[in-house]
């Protein structure tokens, strides 16, 4: 009974009570930590198409109808996303929600302290005019840089990852978050990880939503090998690690 009591109460905002925000590290002036992480200039990068052209692929859908018609979809047609809908999709939630006329840490979802504290990479399966690999969305220049290419042989390693859940491989394409824990630890301290939990929610939600106007679904996960996802996307597991995955596709 000891570990629950301590996981629940890990859900608790209790432990603000006893932390010193004065001992944060932004309260002593140490510099804020990028919105983006690092990425190599020599990787390739996509520009993704921009709002105005998403009007064609994404069907009028009225908000009550979009809450009411959401649901976990786990089994995916052949159909190939159009990369408009990859680039809504993206917009909707990691993206500005002004690029250009706001600072870059206003988002289309909520942050506490608006640090957002996640990246998200994508394995592309089938979106019109990209090969299937990994991808990072960089969401300050609306951009996506191939880490590397995959193939079909390659979906046995996604799903093993996944603890055996297949669908997952069978998705148009795989939306993988990590965070960096730092982002938020930098303003809150020991409370940084509850809230982290709580912004992955509103990050997918807004993600299941989404997929209701391009005639799509998603499985939210939060099942799967810790370690050999990391591995897959190539972070350290310490500094940033995976914390859910949602695949996307035409049903």
């Amino acid at each position: 009974m000891y570990d629950i009591k301590v996981y629940r109460d890990f859900i608790k905002d209790s432990i603000r009570k006893k932390i010193d925000f004065h001992k944060s590290d932004q309260s002593r002036g140490v510099p804020v930590p990028p919105l983006e992480e690092h990425i190599d200039l020599k990787l390739p990068r996509i520009a993704l198409p921009e709002g105005s052209s998403w009007g064609p692929v994404i069907k009028a859908t009225h908000l009550v109808d979009a809450i009411s018609n959401r649901r976990s979809r786990r089994n995916y047609s052949d159909e190939f996303l159009k990369v408009e809908e990859l680039a809504f999709l993206l917009w909707a939630t990691q993206g500005q929600r002004q690029p250009g006329k706001q600072p870059p840490h206003f988002r289309t979802v909520p942050s506490a302290g608006a640090r957002h504290s996640f990246e998200t990479y994508l394995f592309i399966h089938r979106v019109e005019t990209l090969p299937q690999g990994l991808y990072r969305y960089l969401p300050l220049s609306n951009e996506l840089v191939l880490l590397y290419d995959t193939d079909d042989q390659f979906k046995t390693r996604l799903s093993q990852a996944a603890l055996g859940q297949r669908f997952v491989a069978d998705s148009a394409v795989l939306f993988i978050w990590t965070t960096v824990p730092y982002r938020m630890e930098w303003r809150y301290l020991q409370a940084a990880h509850r809230v982290i939990l709580l912004d992955a929610g509103h990050v997918c939600q807004n993600l299941y939503l989404a997929c209701e106007a391009i005639n799509a679904g998603t499985c939210a996960i939060a099942a799967y090998d810790q370690e050999a996802m990391d591995e897959l996307i190539q972070v350290d597991g310490k500094e940033q690690f995976v914390i859910y995955l949602a695949p996307v596709g035409k049903y």
